[in-house]
């Protein structure tokens, strides 16, 4: 497998995905400005989507969309926990996290790293931001992890997305539980390793 990333964007949580898993994979920067992998193949040709995270199968297929990347590499190592089965409840309540935080939290942070943006996007996209993130702090629940006890793929994006918001002007104390489920993610060797790999830390 390849994984085709952007430096601190949403495809970290694939790479930090792999990096649990243990599986043997590649790993290809994307460069922003020339639109080159790191082995000079334009990338833009290798998917015509044009974002990460990208990963190429070992049967050459392409899979792309942060929700079925994650869940592809937590099904390549069910031993990993990193999604509970398919078929079951809680599968579909990770589900459940992982379209919240695509459409309702990352969503509405991209407007902000815009510079076209105008001031009406970017306040509307602040309000948004605030109310989705309100709403995931009040309902984390009592666990460490978005599913409880068990760390998964959900919270790999939650981590990433959740980085960015300093970036972009807001105080993560404003939601204690969310910050201090950051800290505790950002201290998994996992992590540690994926940021190290992209350049990070």
């Amino acid at each position: 497998m390849k994984l085709y990333y952007l430096k601190g964007a949403c495809s970290l949580a694939s790479y930090i995905a792999l990096y649990e898993t243990g599986l043997k994979f590649e790993a290809s920067a994307i460069d922003r400005a020339t639109r080159k992998t790191a082995d000079g193949d334009a990338f833009d040709q290798i998917n015509t989507k044009g974002y990460a995270p990208t990963l190429r199968l070992d049967s050459g297929e392409l899979l792309t969309e942060n929700v079925a990347v994650l869940q592809y590499i937590a099904d390549l190592a069910p031993a990993s926990k990193l999604a509970p089965p398919n078929g079951t409840m809680a599968r579909y309540r990770l589900i459940e996290w992982l379209a919240y935080i695509n459409s309702e939290i990352h969503k509405s942070v991209s407007p902000l790293f815009n510079p076209a943006a105008t001031d009406e996007v970017k306040t509307f996209a602040r309000n948004n931001v605030t109310k989705r993130t309100d709403w995931l702090e009040k309902n984390f629940g009592g666990g460490p992890f978005l599913m409880g006890g068990d760390f998964t793929v959900a919270d790999c994006y939650l981590f990433v997305v959740f980085g960015w918001f300093p970036r972009v002007g807001f105080d993560p104390s404003k939601w204690p539980s969310l910050k201090a489920f950051h800290q505790r993610v950002a201290a998994r060797p996992s992590v540690q390793s994926a940021m190290k790999a992209e350049g990070l830390i």
